[in-house]
């Protein structure tokens, strides 16, 4: 491991199957089983996560689950438990966190780590990583694939090389040799669209990729293509943000038939707007602007947001809104989903000098601030005068 001297050690790690192979450490009865975690067969629902025996019927995340009961009639459908879930991607980040602070969720499941300073303590980022893996598999009875690399990008390409269960490394002075055969669909930014463009111009792997001039690319895809030159030779200068900024909290919901009426669509985002408002609350978020997601039965997704004078985590604001905003959308068409988010969040109380306009709720808040204060410190040693 000479060659990272005075580079970023990154870890990578995505464990396999998660949602399902929690359900199959749990019921063992279920292990070799197709195993399908959204929902019942029937519902309007999607899915939230496939075992690898129901892989092999071509099931996967975000399929409908209508769709992957047509595929593999004897997979077993469970709902999804969240909150246990919660609870074991906690006890994986309880490892993590025995060997950095420095450490990146990106969700329940998978998460960066930056090893580089832990390496004087632990040893060399690959033990670090295979002891990681280990603790996963001895302590949780799960498996993880893990990629470990110089740079993010190189490292969640190496996790994903040889799932499940996989461990890859990624050496420094054999970056190209790694990134070279791969398809350009492994690059980040290259979607379907991209991929048809490039495969257009007998673009096919990243070794094709990486022969074009960056103002080629460029001029081809403006600052993707930029961004595209860079992967291809293993650039990524992103750190590991281990707080990494919460820019959106909220809710969505499937409905099992497609609904047309109005006030069960309000009915259904007061429930959205009490679910938010408490997560902001418990959070200690407030949000500004509120946006309204509907899709169609078609499918079809239509947006449309108010940006608030005074951000909120109040549900009666929240849910007043929303049904401004409900009127906005047509309901010519019936609705599949409904969902509704805050942006613009703020920890910090936006009103606090309002407490002095107003004169007779100003006093009483006062009066009660006083109170406590005389309690903790003494009669003596508080005042009106000096509180004003």
């Amino acid at each position: 491991m000479d060659s990272w001297l005075n580079l970023r050690k990154i870890i990578h790690v995505d464990m396999d199957a998660f949602y399902a192979s929690v359900e199959q450490r749990d019921d063992p009865s279920l292990l070799t089983k197709p195993v399908v975690v959204g929902g019942k067969p029937n519902s309007r629902g999607v899915v939230c996560a496939a075992s690898y025996e129901a892989r092999k019927f071509g099931i996967h995340s975000a399929m409908p689950l209508s769709e992957a009961l047509r595929r593999c009639p004897q997979a077993v459908f469970l709902p999804a438990n969240i909150p246990k879930y919660q609870e074991v991607s906690q006890q994986i980040r309880q490892i993590f966190m025995t060997y950095t602070p420095i450490v990146e969720p990106l969700s329940l499941d998978e998460a960066f780590l930056d090893v580089t300073g832990s390496t004087s303590l632990f040893g060399q980022a690959d033990s670090i990583a295979l002891t990681i893996k280990q603790s996963i598999q001895q302590e949780l009875n799960l498996t993880a694939s893990v990629g470990v690399a110089s740079n993010k990008f190189l490292a969640k390409l190496a996790s994903d090389l040889r799932k499940p269960d996989g461990f890859v490394i990624v050496e420094p002075k054999r970056v190209q040799e790694f990134l070279d055969p791969l398809s350009v669909e492994r690059l980040w930014g290259v979607g379907k669209k991209t991929a048809e463009q490039l495969h257009k111009l007998n673009i096919k792997t990243v070794r094709d990729l990486r022969r074009l001039e960056l103002g080629y690319l460029t001029q081809l895809f403006g600052v993707l293509g930029s961004q595209l030159y860079q992967l291809a030779q293993g650039i990524d200068d992103r750190a590991v943000e281990s707080d990494r900024v919460v820019k959106s909290i909220g809710r969505e919901t499937t409905f099992v038939t497609d609904i047309v009426d109005r006030e069960v669509l309000e009915t259904a985002l007061l429930k959205l707007a009490v679910d938010v408002g408490r997560r902001l609350r418990r959070e200690s978020f407030r949000g500004k602007t509120i946006t309204l997601k509907v899709r169609y039965d078609d499918f079809r997704t239509v947006s449309r947001s108010h940006t608030l004078s005074q951000a909120t985590n109040l549900d009666d604001v929240i849910y007043n809104e929303a049904c401004n905003l409900l009127r906005e959308v047509s309901l010519k068409q019936p609705l599949r989903l409904i969902g509704l988010t805050l942006y613009n969040l703020t920890d910090k109380l936006e009103r606090q000098l309002a407490l002095f306009s107003e004169p007779q709720k100003n006093n009483e808040a006062l009066t009660k601030v006083i109170d406590v204060l005389k309690e903790k410190y003494g009669e003596k040693s508080i005042t009106r005068a000096r509180l004003l």
